[in-house]
């Protein structure tokens, strides 16, 4: 039997509550190249190079073909490429200039047009009062799921409301995007009979969702209504228009990544600051913390583990190595930041960290532009939850996890508690 790296170890479902004595072991290779010929790059340093390179491609038709690269005689495919699921390019697998012109014409409807540049912020009334009616809730509670009552309701609720999408059709959206998350495997457990027919439901479930937003692109081009998505679809000027295929295929991404990773983000600061009572009472002494705070929480439980859509569209010389053009990159940020070359005493909370310039949101041309947002999110969850919940303990430690790997998070955060105060 073939031993595994340190990256498919970490890729296994059991050790998705805990990647990260992996991730240490994979940073003693920086750039390390697996059995299917992907190049896993885990340090922080070669891991922001390479966003920066121009040599670096995000679009996935330019990886090889699935099964291309490969251990010579191993036989063990490489990770199914996204281009089995999404046909059409967003900005998240794409290069400039498209890359460049689509995130132009959409970066204005977000985080607010020249007339109202204080868009995102003047969200702030908005975000409270949906925060403190999720606590008010839990009123009369003795325990709590932080996933399901808290840290999911707010931000699919504000991503609807900025992006137009009928609040009432989330819980079709949701079951589409968990059956896709749930079909993304690039572990040595992919070729399960159990992940091959979830591959199946998967592609299936984006294909019903792909549907869901034409259907709703279309009733915008008929009637414009409010938030992003109508203002896209009736757009003036060559420059601000988008082929309806490629606004589908942003619509998704906009749809899913509005609110998934800070779903994400919010039940794992709730779980990191129970596991550190020394930092959550830090926060409820001194609550102007809660900005770098959540800045550390970022950093400490990445929300994106890695990506996966990057090659190389030449041989790339990088910490000894050489990624031959094609040749897939993953680049781990859940590594990077924790890269004690990068941060001093990394796998330690430090709510008061200085130069905490994490990759939880990226780099380079596709840093997230959603960040705004979610931080302002996150920061009124995790401070209102901090102030409001009195004595939160975790029932479960640790909690179940998610199948999917990119995008790892707790299903749930179970949490009994001794009251909510006003």
């Amino acid at each position: 039997m073939v031993e595994e790296t340190p990256w498919q170890q970490a890729l296994r479902y059991a050790n998705r509550a805990n990647p990260y004595p992996f991730y240490e072991e994979l940073r003693k290779t920086p750039v390390a190249r697996q059995p299917d010929g992907t190049y896993v790059v885990s340090t922080y340093r070669e891991i922001v190079a390479l966003l920066h390179d121009p040599r670096v491609s995000s679009d996935p038709k330019k990886c090889p073909a699935p099964g291309a690269a490969r251990t010579q005689g191993s036989g063990e495919p490489a990770a199914e490429p996204i281009r089995q699921v999404l046909t059409e390019p967003n900005i998240i697998i794409s290069d400039p200039p498209e890359h460049d012109r689509d995130r132009r014409a959409m970066m204005p409807h977000f985080v607010g047009p020249p007339p109202a540049p204080r868009w995102i912020s003047d969200l702030e009334p908005e975000i409270r009062r949906i925060v403190g009616g999720l606590l008010d809730a839990m009123q009369g509670k003795s325990r709590i799921d932080a996933v399901d009552a808290f840290a999911y309701p707010l931000p699919v609720t504000v991503i609807c409301k900025v992006l137009g999408v009928p609040l009432e059709d989330e819980p079709r959206f949701h079951r589409w995007i968990e059956t896709a998350l749930d079909a993304l495997d690039f572990g040595p457990e992919a070729a399960s009979e159990e992940i091959q027919s979830r591959q199946a439901e998967g592609r299936q479930a984006v294909q019903e969702f792909g549907r869901f937003a034409a259907e709703l692109l279309d009733g915008y081009a008929r009637q414009p209504g409010p938030g992003m998505l109508s203002a896209l679809m009736n757009a003036d000027g060559q420059d601000a228009r988008m082929s309806k295929g490629v606004l589908a295929s942003n619509a998704l991404l906009l749809i899913f990544a509005g609110h998934e990773t800070t779903v994400n983000l919010i039940a794992h600061s709730v779980l990191t600051l129970l596991r550190h009572p020394d930092a959550l009472e830090q926060l409820r002494r001194r609550p102007e913390l809660i900005v770098p705070g959540v800045e550390e929480l970022l950093r400490f439980e990445s929300s994106v583990q890695f990506w996966h859509t990057r090659s190389a569209l030449e041989d790339i010389d990088i910490a000894g190595t050489t990624i031959p053009k094609g040749a897939p990159i993953f680049l781990v940020y859940g590594s990077a930041n924790r890269d004690p070359e990068r941060f001093t005493h990394p796998d330690t909370l430090d709510l008061e960290r200085r130069d905490n310039q994490h990759l939880g949101f990226s780099q380079g041309i596709h840093f997230c532009f959603g960040a705004p947002l979610a931080r302002l999110e996150v920061q009124v969850a995790v401070g209102e939850f901090v102030r409001r919940v009195r004595g939160p303990r975790l029932v479960e430690d640790p909690p179940p996890y998610r199948h999917n790997q990119i995008f790892r998070g707790p299903r749930h955060v179970l949490v009994d508690i001794d009251g909510i105060s006003a």
